[in-house]
């Protein structure tokens, strides 16, 4: 990939504020910046970070990502509640002990 791609790519990727509550498996905020908001974005995450610093509960951070579909795709337990999670592992632990 050329340099001139790469920014041309670059230039498309959205930023993403993700606020997630570990106990619960709770999205509690997410908002999207395009490219131009970038340090917006880092801005917003860095003063929600130092609201929460105090609660090991809370997971405040920035991630790139085309669209929220692919960030799904890469980070879908942000987007998932614990039990849903848990169902898809216990549906895949069950998957792999039939295989044996």
């Amino acid at each position: 990939m050329t340099t001139a791609m790469l920014g041309s790519r670059l230039a498309d990727v959205s930023h993403f504020l993700i606020v997630y509550q570990r106990s619960t498996g709770t999205l509690l905020e997410f908002k999207e910046f395009p490219e131009p908001d970038r340090a917006k974005a880092l801005s917003e995450g860095f003063a929600r970070e130092m609201h929460e610093r105090n609660n090991p509960d809370i997971e405040v951070i920035i991630l790139g990502a085309d669209s929220r579909e692919a960030l799904m795709r890469t980070h879908g337990r942000y987007f998932k509640t614990i039990g849903q999670s848990m169902k898809e592992l216990a549906d895949k632990l069950e998957a792999s002990l039939r295989k044996e």
